[in-house]
C-alpha cells in the first residue's frame, strides 16, 4: 500500500489576497487515524491532516470558507468530514462518497450535516471505473435532495464516458481540469471535449490541480492556459481549490502559497476572481451572503 508525502509544512503567505467570502472549493481532511481510521481496503495511506491543520491552512492563505471532499482513503465512512463541517460554523460543506448500504437516514444526515455532492474516482491508480450499477442508482438518490455529482477522471474517461455523462439528470463538477496533461496542448481531445461539455449549463470545472495537469513541474505555469480557457467558456461555473494535503503527488509538493498566487495569474481580472472565489461556490453549495 502507497504511503503519500505531506503537504508543505512552510506555507508561503500569497502575494495576492482573495476576496472577503473566498472558497476553497477542493481540500480534504484525513485522521487523525486514531480518533477517524483509513479504510481498510484503501489504496494509499495519506499523514494525518485533521480539520485543525485546514483551518490554519485557510487563515495563512486569506481563505473563509471551504468544501471538503471526501477521498478514498476514507471511503464510504464520511465521519471525518461531517465533523469537521460541524466545527466550521457553518464555513464548510462536504462532498461525500456513498456506496449502496448508504440509507435514505443516512443521505438526509449527511445533507443535515453539510453535504451537497457525491464523488465518484474512475482514475486508475484508484481503481478506475467504478461499478456503474452502483453509480446510476446513487445518482437517482440524490436527485431529490437537489445534490450535485463530482466526477474524477483520467483524461481519457471523458471520451469514454461522453453519452454517460451528458445524459446524467444531476449538475456535474468536474475535478482538476478533468486530469489534462499539459504536454498534448490545448488541441488535445479530451480537453477540446471538455470545453464542449463546460458550454452546456449543466457542467462545472475545478481549475485545480495544476500539479496534476503540469508536464512541466514547479511553479506548474504550463497548466495555466488550460485554466484560462475554461474561464474564458463558462466564468460562472468554474471553481477553484488548493487540493490540500495533495494525496498521491509522484512530483514535487506544491506550496500552497504559491498556488494561490497561481490562480491569480491564470484569473487576473478582479471581478472574474470574486466569480471563481466567491459567487459560484456560494450558488452552487449555498453559502450565505
Amino acid at each position: 500500500m502507497k504511503t503519500c508525502q505531506p503537504p508543505d509544512p512552510n506555507t508561503r503567505t500569497p502575494t495576492f489576497r482573495p476576496p472577503p467570502g473566498a472558497c476553497d472549493a477542493h481540500c480534504h481532511v484525513f485522521g487523525p487515524a486514531d480518533i477517524f481510521p483509513y479504510h481498510p481496503t484503501r489504496s494509499y495511506t495519506p499523514p494525518d491532516a485533521p480539520k485543525a491543520h485546514l483551518a490554519r491552512l485557510h487563515a495563512i492563505l486569506g481563505i473563509d470558507r471551504a468544501v471538503i471532499v471526501q477521498a478514498s482513503c476514507h471511503g464510504p465512512d464520511n465521519t471525518a468530514m461531517i465533523d469537521a463541517i460541524a466545527s466550521s460554523g457553518g464555513r464548510w460543506r462536504g462532498v461525500a462518497i456513498v456506496d449502496d448500504d448508504c440509507s435514505e437516514r443516512e443521505y438526509r444526515r449527511l445533507h443535515d450535516g453539510g453535504v451537497r455532492a457525491i464523488r465518484f474516482n474512475f482514475v486508475r491508480h484508484l481503481g478506475g471505473t467504478p461499478d456503474l450499477a452502483v453509480f446510476e442508482r446513487a445518482v437517482e438518490r440524490i436527485r431529490p435532495l437537489g445534490w450535485h455529482l463530482i466526477l474524477h477522471l483520467d483524461a481519457e474517461d471523458i471520451l469514454e464516458h461522453e453519452a454517460r455523462f451528458k445524459r446524467l439528470p444531476v449538475p456535474i463538477v468536474i475535478d482538476h481540469m478533468g486530469r489534462v496533461q499539459a504536454k498534448n496542448g490545448l488541441d488535445q481531445a479530451p480537453f477540446r471535449k471538455l470545453l464542449e461539455f463546460m458550454r452546456n449549463d449543466n457542467c462545472w470545472v475545478k481549475i485545480c490541480g495544476p500539479e496534476r495537469v503540469s508536464s512541466k513541474g514547479p511553479p506548474f505555469t504550463d497548466a495555466v492556459p488550460f485554466a484560462e480557457k475554461l474561464v474564458e467558456v463558462a466564468p460562472d461555473r468554474v471553481l477553484w481549490g488548493t487540493d490540500f494535503p495533495h494525496p498521491n503527488i509522484a512530483g514535487v509538493m506544491p506550496n500552497d502559497g504559491d498556488l494561490v498566487d497561481l490562480l491569480a495569474r491564470a484569473v487576473p481580472d478582479p471581478a472574474l476572481q470574486r466569480k471563481v472565489l466567491v459567487d459560484n461556490p456560494a450558488r452552487l453549495y449555498g453559502f450565505d451572503a
